[in-house]
């Protein structure tokens, strides 16, 4: 149920890109994580909106205001949470935590 979780987070209609976002999206912030073993994500962001890169699939979600701890993106029924140096994709009830492995 897992590997049919990952794989349904992250082939939301995307588009096939490449590794990295086009210059006018200002991303700041890149960072690689590993998701147990479903694989490795890039998580490009800023302070408005991130963009979550799986292969040649991308998505891209908007920064929500919240008084819960973290940084919290969300867009297209799902949520990412950064807390430090882990990820969380969220799509409830159903959740994938990954680790930050580098930043890219």
């Amino acid at each position: 149920m897992a590997s049919a979780l990952f794989s349904g987070l992250l082939s939301l209609p995307l588009l096939a890109q490449a590794m990295s976002s086009p210059w006018w999206e200002d991303y700041a912030i890149k960072d690689r994580y590993l998701c147990r073993d479903k694989g490795m994500v890039v998580l490009e962001r800023n302070d408005a909106q991130a963009s979550l890169i799986n292969g040649r699939y991308r998505s891209t979600f908007f920064r929500e205001r919240s008084d819960e701890g973290g940084v919290r993106y969300s867009g297209d029924g799902m949520r990412l949470i950064l807390q430090g140096d882990e990820l969380t994709l969220e799509r409830l009830p159903l959740r994938i935590q990954c680790l930050r492995t580098e930043q890219v």
